[in-house]
């Protein structure tokens, strides 16, 4: 099963570190960001559970529900939290799937068919309350993942959600945005009253609104 943007999140039920969850249940209408690693006691994979454990208050203030996933089972997963939290200075905040089997890194195709063992299993997936699938990421092994940037992305998708704006390279919360091209002038004039500028009739720049 291939999995795109726009697609709904496949549900599925699974035994995690803070127990058994059915995925949609356990999201409910919040944000989620699911992502997974090749095994446990791996040396890059231990720096960013510790480091999304951290960002704990982040992911609260946004709404987002985060939950990890390793192909190892619960025992590996608890012995591996004691070096995170040793190592890291934070041991785990929220679930870490347990799948020996590759129930859901299969259904979400983390592991690529052309791979031999299950290396390729460091996805990003973040999904809206909708329970549409809004951004993919897959990294390789030896690249940790950039978690200010999947917060900034986040910040992103929940403005645009709700703002007829898209933003622009690097942007960060706070910043100009762009108005999307379906607004007309018209249209963006009555929207933001304050004002915009225009460099081109297709590109129109816009405080950040709300």
């Amino acid at each position: 099963m291939s999995i795109r943007l726009g697609d709904e999140a496949p549900d599925f039920t699974i035994d995690t570190t803070d127990g058994e969850i059915s995925f949609h249940d356990w999201k409910g209408s919040s944000w989620a960001v699911l992502f997974s690693h090749p095994k446990d006691y791996t040396p890059v994979c231990t720096t960013e559970l510790g480091t999304v454990a951290k960002l704990k208050p982040e992911w609260d203030k946004r709404d987002v529900k985060v939950i990890g996933l390793s192909v190892d089972g619960l025992a590996d997963h608890a012995g591996w939290n004691k070096d995170i939290e040793e190592t890291q200075g934070q041991g785990l905040n929220f679930p870490l799937i347990a799948d020996p089997d590759h129930k859901v890194s299969d259904l979400y195709d983390m592991i690529h068919p052309n791979a031999n063992d299950t290396l390729t299993v460091r996805s990003v997936f973040i999904i809206g309350p909708d329970n549409k699938v809004k951004l993919i990421l897959t990294y390789p092994a030896s690249t940790g993942r950039n978690f200010d940037e999947i917060l900034r992305v986040i910040d992103s998708l929940q403005l645009t959600a709700n703002h007829k704006v898209a933003t622009p390279a690097n942007w960060k919360d706070g910043e100009d945005v762009i108005i999307a091209p379906a607004i007309s002038d018209d249209e963006a004039k009555e929207i933001y009253p304050a004002g915009f500028r225009t460099l081109k009739p297709y590109l129109r720049y816009v405080a950040q609104p709300g």
